[in-house]
């Protein structure tokens, strides 16, 4: 980068990484926090071209560890070890985000060069000693690659970061971001625009897909030639819906999705649309779509992909799912998980069902990723009279549909719609366990299982979705408030008796969350509630394989058996071998005798060598002095200078 441009990343080549960043999750961090970090990581895969890899003894890497707060150096240092602090409660994947964001050679962003235009920084308001994270960085040391000042930023602190009283130390120049500063949900647009131009990426590692039909080409989806009706291209249907799912009917002459007429023909009839050819990398991939069914209940939706392998290279149809259900008056979200390995296509065949019907099926917002699907969905309709009508406090909670996990626990997710009674403006949400089926063949208290609970942003492109998320870690050794009990032990022990709408008694275990998950002024924003509807994902994971995550001997390259030349070029009974696909001569020796030279053409001895020898040790003695003395003057120096950056380039959350 040119120094004469204007400047939020660090200037200067030496302080990028490589585009996969080793690294190492020391075992000081909480359980909670490592299993988010790996979450983190799959975001910058999905977003950006930024990897992550366990180290293997590269030069530089980042080592993660539990220390105070939340805290990254600004770029690569080149310093071997690279710390990055997880503290205790840190462990939100936001601010996961953030420091790495650091790591990668991003300041804050209110420290930009041009930032004054934009917000006021009050100084007397800050905590003493805090206001290094505040400095402004001019712009022969930080560039803001062209991209506009962001409110949104997940690098921009909140109006109320590290003051020393009840009073904002940010002010926005304009006042509605008052509000909208310190967001920790997501990467916004402009983050991702100035990392993806730092690092100069063009692709991910696990996005493939988006499509919302809003375009004539329909993505280069193609209608198949095997089936005896045809998917077609429409903005609303008289039974029903009456907008597509992207835009909810609220930007003229757009607004379209893909329709499946079910009234007419017979039963049976089918209508397949196939993706273009896709490419997999990882082996696992997510398929997300929203579905609208204004038909009959025995119509119904099949997913399959055509696999393309050297044994078939016209493709091969492989059965993945069936989706069928009672017709709906909403866009219903699905995930369908997929495992390919091979070049593919997706496949929708749409089935006509034997019962009346006045609608058909319709479909929108498809995503394909390399991620792994949630486990669950929450749907909750009706959510603004929730909003409007709910107290704040106990009688405000709604709470989910019991879940089981695939290790067989059974859990529920409570969520506080107006917040507690002293903060009445948040959402708050939390995790219990509950009595279920297999409780007397399970392990506990509960072991490390890692519960995250995400408020979809329906953006119709996943790659710009801003959700928000927080994960909860059953620690079987976890005691309940002042109590004796272990927090995650069966609910039919720790729990209270607590009914479903049915009638149906069961036991709750304690609730482990936030009561500030988000504010009602964030749930406003984005796409978290569409058609009146919120969705919340629910994923369970046993993550008892990064109890221990510090690697027990430093890795080393692995040394490889040398293979042998094909032919020999060695002289006097030297042997051959490919070192780095070169030959390279092994020479024979004795007790007072050796062979030397790059074929072994030479021979020496005892006693010429002791001539050599007392005249190296004199030369090697006196270079030896010099580097020692040079050495001590750099180190010193160096040493000086680290002191002098260690403040400006360690950054705090």
């Amino acid at each position: 980068l040119s120094w004469m441009q204007e400047r939020n990343s660090i200037i200067g080549d030496n302080y990028r990484w490589p585009h996969v960043i080793p690294y190492v999750l020391e075992d000081s961090l909480e359980m909670n926090a490592k299993g988010v970090i790996l979450k983190a990581f799959e975001q910058y895969r999905l977003k950006t071209c930024i990897d992550f890899k366990p180290w293997e003894g590269e030069k530089n890497y980042i080592s993660v560890f539990k220390g105070s707060g939340c805290w990254s150096s600004v770029g690569n240092m080149q310093m071997g070890l690279q710390q990055l602090s997880i503290g205790a409660n840190c462990d939100r994947i936001g601010t996961i985000q953030h420091e790495f964001l650091h790591a990668l050679g991003f300041w804050h962003e209110q420290s930009r060069s041009d930032r004054d235009d934009y917000v006021t920084i009050v100084w007397d308001r800050i905590q003493s000693g805090k206001e290094h994270n505040f400095n402004k960085y001019d712009d022969k040391t930080s560039d803001f690659l062209n991209v506009p000042y962001d409110y949104n930023s997940v690098m921009h602190y909140s109006k109320t970061a590290f003051r020393n009283g009840t009073e904002p130390t940010i002010l926005t120049n304009i006042p509605d971001f008052m509000d909208v500063i310190g967001q920790r949900m997501d990467f916004s647009e402009y983050d991702l625009q100035k990392l993806n131009r730092l690092y100069n990426c063009t692709s991910s590692l696990s996005f493939m897909d988006t499509c919302s039909f809003e375009l004539e080409n329909i993505c280069g989806m193609i209608q198949s030639s095997d089936d005896n009706s045809d998917w077609q291209r429409l903005s609303q249907v008289p039974a029903g819906p009456n907008t597509d799912h992207t835009n909810m009917g609220e930007c003229k002459d757009s607004g379209y999705f893909m329709h499946f007429n079910t009234s007419a023909g017979r039963e049976g009839s089918t209508a397949v649309l196939e993706s273009r050819i896709l490419y997999p990398k990882r082996g696992f991939q997510c398929l997300q779509f929203y579905l609208y069914n204004s038909g009959n209940e025995d119509d119904r939706l099949n997913v399959w992909v055509r696999e393309y392998t050297s044994a078939s290279p016209n493709g091969t149809l492989r059965f993945i799912k069936e989706i069928k259900g009672s017709p709906e008056t909403y866009w219903q979200l699905h995930h369908v998980s997929l495992n390919v390995t091979s070049k593919f296509r997706v496949v929708f065949q749409g089935v006509r069902g034997s019962g009346l019907s006045n609608g058909g099926l319709s479909i929108d917002d498809i995503n394909l990723s390399e991620t792994q699907c949630p486990h669950h969905v929450w749907h909750i309709g009706n959510f603004t009279q929730l909003l409007n009508k709910s107290p704040a406090g106990r009688d405000g909670i709604i709470y989910s549909p019991p879940f089981y996990s695939s290790k067989g626990y059974a859990f529920q997710v409570s969520l506080h719609v107006n917040g507690s009674t002293d903060n009445p403006f948040n959402l708050g949400i939390y995790l219990s366990l509950i009595s279920g089926a297999n409780d007397d063949h399970l392990q506990w208290p509960c072991p490390w299982q890692q519960v995250t609970m995400v408020l979809l942003d329906q953006h119709p492109d996943i790659r710009q979705q801003m959700s928000n998320q927080r994960s909860v870690t059953t620690d079987p050794l976890q005691l309940s408030g002042s109590s004796s009990n272990y927090t995650w032990d069966r609910p039919d022990k720790v729990g209270s008796e607590a009914i479903f709408p049915n009638g149906t008694k069961y036991m709750k275990g304690p609730g482990v969350g936030t009561s500030a998950f988000l504010t009602h002024e964030r749930l406003g924003s984005r796409n978290f509630i569409k058609e009146d509807g919120v969705y919340i994902l629910l994923t369970v994971e046993d993550i008892s394989h990064l109890l221990s995550t510090e690697p027990s001997v430093p890795p080393t390259a692995v040394t490889k058996v040398p293979a042998f030349c094909p032919d020999n070029p060695c002289e006097n009974d030297g042997v051959c071998v490919m070192v780095n696909r070169a030959p390279v001569c092994r020479c024979p020796a004795g007790d007072n005798w050796w062979y030397m030279g790059e074929k072994c053409e030479r021979k020496g001895s005892t006693q010429e060598n002791t001539v050599i020898a007392v005249s190296s040790t004199i030369t090697v003695f006196v270079v030896m002095l010099i580097v020692t003395i040079t050495t001590a003057v750099c180190l010193k120096k160096k040493y000086k200078q680290g002191r002098e950056n260690k403040d400006s380039l360690t950054l705090e959350e």
